[in-house]
């Protein structure tokens, strides 16, 4: 029997990685300007975790985690989201009596949900988000979108925009759940179980149906602006204030609702607008959540954050058919002239890597010849050839590979001149 990778999931290649590098390296860059450290989480936590903190309502927690019991009969889940568990280690850890309030963190990791795989959307997926936890003031909410839009930018993906809405505070909440449920239960039987079972847990989530999201009722649903106290309306205008005033365009949508049931006030979609891109088209959503740290016996503390899956944000750069930057290349490829000289050749090749300097050398027995043509195909910068002369006189012929120039050096002056130029390519 073949062994095949489980559906659902994927390698990345050596040939993909640069990419994955770069995104990685550009949201690590922009969250340490921001200001945010980087917290890991277990990939996997207490079922309880996610029931309690994802909403036992949702999709991910009914249909769609990875659930197994240890040794002892312990419920343990592969977390599907990151925010639970950041906000866990939040709580467990005490960050709330840190004295540097708001506890600003970002993380990057896999995550797990059992959904039908589809272009941009695996099984196993690469999240990337932030929380920062301990502020009510609006203009956090303006940074953290901020962060989110700024990263877009950087890496690319200027056809984009942002999509923002309020869920008010409980109390608003609370009157826009009455009004829901006296929308949606005389007709309730025309609906999905999922909806059905949804009615009086948390009506809110028929909106995000991916089911009925076409029918009527939908479409005419009480919305939540209608229901938001003076409270509610004035955080909701401040952050909108507060985008205003850094140049963030944005359309207010009062059906945006996100999938997770721990939100409240602001929540926000950033979508990919590139053609061809497909029906989904949602690249980061977020949020902010009050209560949340209550849920896992922490004090009233409110929070706000985002993810991003990592594998729909590949394939908004293809559509928009970005050219990710070539990785520093190979610096120099030293060429073993005769047997007499293999040893020369590895200790050269292990100077120059003391030095940071990228070297290669051939390790399949190949002529002088066959090894000229794998430097040529490892797009090697430089080429040293060594040999008895070479190693008598301690002078070594480089070759540009680029110009086909040739130089003798000293090993010091080969030293030199390869730092040189690695640090003209940065």
């Amino acid at each position: 029997m073949e062994i095949q990778l489980p559906r659902g999931t994927r390698d990345i290649l050596p040939n993909e990685i640069e990419t994955w590098h770069f995104l990685e390296n550009k949201f690590r860059s922009i969250c340490e300007t921001y200001r945010y450290s980087e917290i890991r989480t277990p990939i996997f936590e207490h079922t309880e975790l996610f029931e309690r903190g994802v909403g036992d309502s949702t999709d991910i927690v009914t249909k769609e985690m990875y659930t197994f019991q240890d040794k002892k009969g312990r419920s343990l889940t592969l977390r599907p989201e990151g925010t639970a568990p950041v906000v866990r280690s939040f709580v467990e850890h005490k960050m709330f009596g840190d004295v540097k309030q708001p506890v600003k963190l970002y993380y990057n990791g896999p995550m797990f949900r059992y959904e039908r795989p589809q272009g941009g959307r695996q099984r196993q997926f690469t999240q990337m988000g932030i929380e920062a936890i301990g502020s009510d003031d609006p203009s956090i909410d303006a940074e953290v979108i901020s962060l989110a839009m700024n990263f877009f930018r950087s890496i690319g993906l200027e056809n984009i925009s942002l999509i923002i809405n309020s869920l008010g505070d409980k109390e608003s909440r609370l009157k826009h759940r009455e009004a829901l449920i006296a929308h949606f239960e005389p007709q309730i039987d025309e609906f999905c179980s999922d909806c059905q079972a949804r009615l009086y847990k948390n009506p809110l989530r028929i909106l995000d149906c991916k089911t009925d999201h076409e029918h009527p009722l939908v479409k005419s649903a009480p919305s939540i602006l209608d229901f938001l106290n003076e409270e509610s309306k004035e955080y909701f205008a401040k952050v909108k204030g507060f985008l205003d005033v850094i140049g963030i365009s944005y359309t207010v949508d009062p059906t945006l609702v996100r999938g997770l049931d721990y939100y409240n006030h602001t929540t926000f979609e950033i979508m990919s607008d590139e053609e061809g891109f497909g029906a989904k088209t949602t690249l980061c959503g977020g949020g902010r959540y009050h209560g949340l740290v209550q849920e896992f016996d922490g004090p009233d503390t409110p929070g706000i954050g985002f993810g991003m899956g990592v594998e729909r944000v590949l394939l908004a750069l293809e559509k928009a058919q970005v050219k990710i930057p070539a990785a520093k290349g190979l610096s120099c490829y030293v060429i073993s002239a005769q047997e007499e000289a293999d040893e020369k050749v590895v200790q050269l090749v292990n100077m120059l890597r003391d030095h940071g300097i990228s070297a290669e050398k051939d390790y399949q027995k190949r002529k002088l010849k066959a090894q000229l043509k794998d430097a040529d195909r490892k797009q090697a910068k430089y080429t040293v050839i060594i040999g008895e002369d070479e190693i008598r006189t301690g002078e070594y012929s480089l070759k540009n590979m680029a110009t086909g120039e040739q130089f003798l050096v000293t090993e010091t002056e080969l030293i030199t001149t390869l730092e040189e130029q690695a640090e003209g390519d940065e």
